[in-house]
């Protein structure tokens, strides 16, 4: 596997974000350069494919699903960003929007020999479809893992989260102490240790949140509600698969049908929740990596996995 690839930011404390085109603009001369996306990359093929996390998440929680689709596609070479704001790439900008987010992939996904294909975990999947409307020529196919174009109801969990992340204490003595802060509020032991993955030691020894919250609470409020049916009802869209799971919420019956009836290939995982790559990895590969995966050209399922109207 490659080093993970930075470059040196541009960040002062200010808060100002990095970019790869020399100094910043004054301003009112224009938008912010793009910020340069932490990543790092699996396999060497020629099929470049960008794997992109799900909100609060990082590039490295889908290392797994790239090992795996490699070991049964070794024409692939896989790019795990950290999105901008997430991880160890560059802080979102003030008022942060889902365009902000996908520019900046966009901003990578130059760096390669395209068109790519993009599969998006969650909010990932979002940032896909964003990136899709901007770029249609730069993006080869889309894949959603466990999301729909659809906004992000209210009653999403993901909101619930934001909140108790933005009460949380700023700061810890130990990750075990702020375990047990989310924990004694009643959060899944599997998404504490998720958003444990969001903390670093400070000089004095203490843990505090790498990731800026309001920020990301701001782009989290910003981008729920748009729509990006537009992404798929295109005449040449490059969404061609679906993947959710069947305890999950956030691929709707509705939202199956109306994909489907686009040409988008929907599959769904029986007993898995939204964390596919995590609960069903197997299962996941297998869809990904059979007849159709990724290409929208059908094929038989694998097994665990039914097509909608199959």
């Amino acid at each position: 596997m490659a080093a993970p690839h930075t470059r040196p930011s541009a960040a002062g404390s200010d808060g100002a974000r990095a970019s790869g085109q020399g100094a910043l603009p004054a301003q009112g001369e224009g938008p912010l350069p793009s910020a340069v996306l932490h990543h790092q990359e699996k396999g060497t093929g020629r099929r470049t494919t960008f794997l992109l996390h799900g909100f609060l998440g990082q590039g490295r929680n889908l290392l797994r699903l790239a090992t795996a689709w490699l070991a049964c596609d070794g024409t692939r070479r896989f790019v795990l960003p950290d999105l901008t704001g997430h991880g160890h790439s560059p802080p979102l900008p003030p008022q942060p929007t889902l365009e902000t987010v996908a520019r900046d992939l966009l901003a990578l996904v130059h760096g390669y020999e395209g068109p790519v294909e993009v599969v998006g975990h969650s909010f990932g999947g979002r940032v896909a479809l964003q990136a899709a409307l901007l770029e249609p020529e730069t993006i080869a196919a889309v894949t959603l893992l466990d999301i729909s174009p659809s906004p992000v109801p209210e009653h999403a969990r993901t909101h619930a989260l934001m909140r108790l992340l933005l009460e949380a204490p700023a700061s810890a003595p130990s990750k075990e102490a702020m375990r047990a802060w989310f924990l004694e509020r009643g959060l899944p032991r599997h998404l504490a240790e998720w958003l444990l993955m969001n903390l670093q030691r400070t000089a004095s020894g203490e843990l505090c949140w790498r990731i800026d919250r309001a920020r990301l609470d701001a782009l989290h409020r910003a981008s729920n509600p748009i729509d990006l049916w537009a992404a798929v009802e295109a005449p040449a869209s490059r969404v061609k698969l679906c993947v959710r799971g069947s305890k999950s919420p956030f691929v709707s019956d509705a939202d199956a049908r109306r994909l489907a009836a686009c040409g988008v290939r929907v599959v769904t995982l029986e007993g898995a929740g939204h964390f596919l790559h995590v609960e069903a990895l197997d299962a996941l590969v297998a869809v990904l990596c059979g007849p159709g995966g990724g290409d929208g050209d059908g094929g038989k399922e694998a097994p665990g996995a039914r097509a909608v109207g199959g």
